[in-house]
Parts: C-alpha cells; structure tokens; sequence
C-alpha cells in the first residue's frame, strides 16, 4: 500500500490542502502514519473508508 503525503491525498480527492488538515483536525480521519517531523501519510482507501464512515454517521 502506497502512502500519500497530505498535498496528495488532496489531489486524490479533488479537495485542497487545507480540507485534508480540517478533517485530521476535526477527527474524520486519522492519517495511517505520522512521521516525527509531524507530516501524515495517508493510505487512499482508508481515507476512503473513513470519510464513508463519517458520513453514514451523519444521516
């Protein structure tokens, strides 16, 4: 499994930087790895998975 960096993971998904750090920040996704430098990594389809999750939860 490829890890994506969080500018990545944002082009993955059509979305900007800064939506990827709001949803780390607000809990609706835990990034796969968090190097020491505090950077995430990111695997696609659990990113995918978590996002399905969140909103399912929502309905």
């Amino acid at each position: 499994m490829a890890l994506l960096t969080t500018r990545e993971l944002a082009a993955e998904l059509s979305v900007s930087v800064r939506t990827v750090q709001r949803w780390v920040d607000r809990g609706w996704v835990v990034p796969d790895v968090t190097l020491p430098s505090g950077h995430y990594r990111f695997g696609l389809d659990n990113v995918k998975a978590q996002l399905r999750e969140h909103q399912q939860r929502d309905e």
